[in-house]
């Protein structure tokens, strides 16, 4: 039951983050391009951010925004592989 809680903060927090950053990328909602609109998908994307310098420069803001999905999926798996009997 935790385990399902914590994926769904996690995804949850990776929308909203998802959501600022296009919202900033592309001056929605009457906003102004923010260069920093992508910073809340940092933390969530760790370490994965890291490895986004090996890519091309043009892909590197879809990359960071794709980032915390790897983390996601990781969770969810651990989750999957503790299952309900080992919890």
């Amino acid at each position: 039951m935790i385990c399902r809680i914590v994926v769904v903060g996690f995804a949850i927090a990776w929308i909203g983050a998802l959501g600022l950053f296009l919202i900033g990328r592309f001056g929605l909602f009457g906003q102004e391009a923010d260069p920093l609109s992508g910073v809340f998908l940092i933390p969530l994307g760790f370490p994965w951010i890291w490895l986004i310098d090996l890519a091309p420069e043009a892909a590197w803001p879809w990359l960071g925004a794709l980032a915390p999905g790897v983390n996601l999926a990781l969770i969810a798996a651990l989750c999957r592989w503790l299952g309900p009997a080992r919890a």
